[in-house]
């Protein structure tokens, strides 16, 4: 992780990952809801398959949000984000 160059997200980006976090729980919930909902007969099909492809998809997006966001919050102190936060 020492390669990794780490800089402060503009607040336009704070604001859309805060926003967009919702739709992946939801889409987490929904994908979830839709594999216990698949009773025994569709065990070998293709829906339980997809259904399990976007709760993974779903909660990888929500994860790497998760981690943006707590980063981003660790980086306050730092000056490039204090340069990209606007003065009110």
């Amino acid at each position: 992780m020492a390669l990794v160059k780490r800089f402060a997200l503009a607040p336009r980006a704070v604001r859309q990952l805060r926003r967009v976090r919702s739709v992946y729980a939801a889409g987490m919930v929904l994908s979830a809801l839709a594999l216990l909902s698949l009773d025994e007969s569709a065990a070998g099909g293709r829906q339980p398959v997809i259904a399990g492809v976007f709760l993974v998809v779903f909660a990888a997006l929500l994860t790497l949000t998760a981690v943006q966001l707590w980063r981003h919050g660790r980086a306050e102190h730092r000056s490039t984000a204090r340069k990209l936060t606007p003065l009110t």
